[in-house]
């Protein structure tokens, strides 16, 4: 491919940061990993982060935590990743599937309708990096017809005493809705790490404790470090310590834990990606926008508004009056022409496992399936040259017929 999708960005200060980790003795979860959980809590402005293996580790430890469990519903786009829904499949609660609005994002105003007795967490998704509505779902969530339908279940639920909302944030560090950066956004978000996201550890995911203060965060945190390493009280930096080798085991806990090798990549990405990642990312959607919106044929997607900055991790390009199908073989054009594209998303609903074996129909979310039918991923990535994005823009424009 002469344009591929979506390369992690490894230059010689990424190899020098984990060449020092693995040299250090010190590779499994430690100082590194400690240092950028406080770093990202400094950079979002919450009190405690937790950082995990992968963000579904962490919205699954989330939904774990707060007693989440067989009976209970879980409200979430039906837009999204499989991992949104997946978390909720393995708690046994069930996944209540909410349509998009035009932006992508789970529709706030659709949510309402949605609730039960059983709802005992919202999990809005930052689709592309673009946040969602927070004012109408946290609002709608502390409605006192909303609190009172609420049944609570455990300790966390009875200190909580609503529904709790669980950011998936996967996409979106660094986005910014009304002054506030997102993992600040709502009780609870949780970052992805992954290669293709714009800041990677490689894998790896963080949770951000945003919860109000009836919660003792600091024990919130400790309690999560437990549940993500087994149940152990102690984790390997603390029994290294002198003649504190004694732990003990509490909880049948997960072991999901973040190493100081992939935190070494995110120290080295989060010291630089307000001014030098995101700046790039944003002059690439730019670039875009400026080509595509000269002609009629297609949709820009939102990425900054008057209360909204994206964190421009996915370009979400549509093509109107087109059908899936129609979408698929200009794909394939591009596709020709050496350039890498993707779709973000499949909606749920289309997926074997969801759709025939628990029943959902994609016909019930006609503005999701309208997006992804119309939808073609655009790459960006931080090495991405201006002569690569010239290249993508002229891939499209001959793929869907135009010329320059």
């Amino acid at each position: 491919m002469k344009v591929p999708f979506s390369p992690p960005r490894i230059d010689d200060v990424v190899i020098k940061e984990v060449t020092d980790a693995l040299q250090s003795g010190w590779i499994t979860t430690g100082p590194r990993t400690k240092e950028f959980e406080k770093r990202i809590a400094a950079y979002c402005d919450v009190p405690h982060v937790v950082c995990v293996n992968s963000a579904s580790a962490g919205l699954e430890l989330i939904l774990r935590w707060y007693g989440v469990g067989p009976g209970d519903e879980v409200i979430i786009p039906a837009y999204t990743y499989a991992a949104t829904a997946n978390v909720v499949m393995h708690c046994g609660a069930t996944p209540i599937m909410i349509d998009a609005e035009d932006d992508f994002n789970i529709s706030a105003l659709k949510i309402k309708k949605a609730i039960t007795p059983k709802t005992k967490v919202i999990i809005p998704v930052d689709i592309a990096g673009f946040p969602c509505d927070y004012d109408l779902i946290n609002a709608l969530v502390h409605e006192p017809e909303i609190q009172k339908m609420f049944i609570p279940a455990t300790e966390e639920q009875e200190k909580l005493g609503r529904i709790l909302v669980l950011a998936d944030a996967a996409h979106s560090i660094g986005a910014v809705y009304k002054d506030k950066k997102s993992g600040k956004l709502t009780d609870i978000s949780v970052f992805s790490f992954h290669a293709v996201k714009n800041l990677t550890t490689a894998e790896g995911g963080a949770i951000c404790l945003n919860l109000p203060q009836v919660f003792d965060t600091e024990e919130v945190y400790k309690s999560l470090c437990i549940k993500s390493l087994h149940g152990q009280t102690k984790d390997a930096l603390s029994k290294m310590q002198i003649g504190n080798w004694k732990y003990d085991i509490v909880e049948a806990g997960y072991k999901c834990n973040m190493t100081d090798v992939l935190a070494a990549i995110g120290l080295v990405e989060l010291e630089r990606y307000e001014t030098d990642m995101l700046p790039k990312r944003k002059q690439i959607f730019d670039a875009y926008s400026n080509a595509f919106k000269q002609y009629d044929q297609f949709i820009i997607p939102p990425y900054e508004t008057r209360e909204k900055i994206s964190s421009y991790h996915v370009y979400l390009l549509r093509i109107k009056n087109i059908s899936e199908a129609e979408r698929d073989e200009i794909m394939q054009r591009i596709f020709e022409q050496e350039v890498a594209v993707n779709v973000h998303f499949v909606p749920l609903p289309m997926f074997s496992f969801y759709k025939e074996n628990l029943g959902y129909d994609i016909h019930d979310y006609p503005i999701a399936y309208k997006n992804y039918a119309a939808e073609i991923s655009l790459p960006v990535y931080y090495d991405l040259s201006d002569e690569q994005v010239e290249m993508v823009i002229d891939s499209v424009l001959k793929a869907v017929g135009i010329q320059k």
